[in-house]
This record gives structure tokens, sequence and C-alpha cells, in this order.
């Protein structure tokens, strides 16, 4: 989609901006998950910077772009990769109302030379650089960042999200404990990705690794829990007919 302009370019400096603007062409790709859109804007996001997820209004502070994103009514959360911008949204606004908003706020960004986030300190608080590999990690550790980095991470942000890296229980279970972000994060596929693809590569390649499970953040446990207790009433409510 090329979204239209329709501003006057009256001086050199704003008709430089126009034309920028004008020629700007914003992609879209699907995810496996309904709510999320990946947005491809032909321009560095995070470039090499690692990747950064919003939750919330509160997180959404740290940058003025996923502020404005965030105020789209029906966009619960904002991912940014190294070139693209996944926007996630609930069940009941269809993307026909959303998309417009999304694409103008784009487009206003990305010709305005704002910096994306307000300060390198909230940049290094956005998104953690997991897969660093450290000199205090073990050799299993390194091992499984690595795979992470290379092979793992490069697949899930095709699909718009993200992997981090939270943990490996090296002297008890051999369990890694990671999170999938931006689309994965509610994608229906999420538990066939954990297991048939990220914990069949590692057991193959590791193996001190005996599996791999997902860590969930205190508000999508909660939510999980609310949902499962729906579920069950529904049950009943069908068991009593």
């Amino acid at each position: 989609m090329l979204p239209q302009v329709s501003r006057q370019c009256s001086s050199p400096l704003l008709s430089l901006t126009c034309s920028i603007e004008r020629f700007m062409f914003i992609q879209t790709e699907t995810t496996p998950n309904d709510d999320s859109l990946k947005f491809i804007p032909g321009a560095p996001v995070m470039g090499e910077e690692g990747t950064a997820e919003f939750l919330d209004t509160r997180s959404a502070l740290a940058s003025p772009l996923a502020i404005r994103l965030m105020g789209v009514e029906g966009v619960s959360t904002v991912f940014y990769g190294p070139d693209f911008i996944t926007v996630s949204k609930d069940s009941e606004h269809p993307w026909s109302i959303i998309k417009p908003e999304i694409y103008s706020i784009l487009m206003e960004y990305f010709s305005s030379g704002q910096p994306l986030f307000r300060s390198a300190e909230d940049r290094e608080n956005a998104g953690p650089q997991d897969t660093r590999i450290l000199d205090t990690d073990s050799e299993t550790v390194a091992m499984i960042k690595e795979l992470l980095e290379t092979r793992v991470r490069p697949a899930i942000m095709e699909d718009g999200g993200d992997i981090e890296y939270r943990g490996f229980d090296e002297d008890g279970s051999g369990l890694v404990k990671v999170k999938l972000k931006g689309s994965c994060r509610g994608c229906d596929s999420s538990t066939v990705t954990l297991k048939s693809g990220i914990e069949r590569m590692l057991m193959h390649y590791i193996p001190e690794v005996k599996g791999v499970e997902q860590v969930l953040d205190p508000e999508e446990e909660i939510a999980l829990n609310e949902f499962s207790k729906l579920e069950k009433k529904l049950e009943q409510g069908q068991s009593n007919r």
C-alpha cells in the first residue's frame, strides 16, 4: 500500500520531506498470528541493536513511535525488529480500521527524522541483548545462545517475532527457558514452534539439553489462568445441559 500525502509543499525543505513521504512504500506481511501484522518500512528500525517489545503504554513511553502506535484503538502490543515493526491488536477491532492509522503514523515518523527512543537509557531498558555470549557462560550455555542467535532467531523474525533466552538449568532438569515475543507471543502455533522446532534442534546439537519451556510474564500468567477458568465454566455449563 502506498499512502497518499495531501499537504502542500511550499518551501524547498518541506518539498523534500513531502517527496520522501510520497515515494515511501510501507509493506505488510501476514504472520502465523491473525491478530499480528508485520510492517516493513523499507528503512532500518532497530538495525543491529537487537529488538524491543512494548506490552503496555507505560513501557511504550520510552519510544515516541511506540506510544503513538499504542494509542491507536485496538492495538495491544508493539514490537521492533531490525527492519520491521510488528503490531498486534485485540480480536474485536478489524485490520481494515486499524491499518490506515498505523500507515499514517509510520509515514510521519520515518519522514521526520525523530529518534526511535527518547534516550540511550530507554533503549538499553527496552530489550536485553540476551544471546550475547559472556565470559561467565559455560560451554553449553554459549552453544545454546549461538544456536538461538544464528538458527532460531532469524526464522522467528521472518514471522514478525523474536525469541529471548531466559536461562538454562545446567545442574538439574536440563531445561532451556525462553520467551517468545512479537507475533509469536499469542500465536496458536507457538507450542508447535517451541516443541517441534526449537526443542528438537537444541536437543539434537546439545545433548545436555533435555527440553525447552516458555517463560511467561506475570500478566500473561494471569490472563491464561482467567482464560482457563472461563473454559472450565463453559465446559461445566455444557455438561449440565
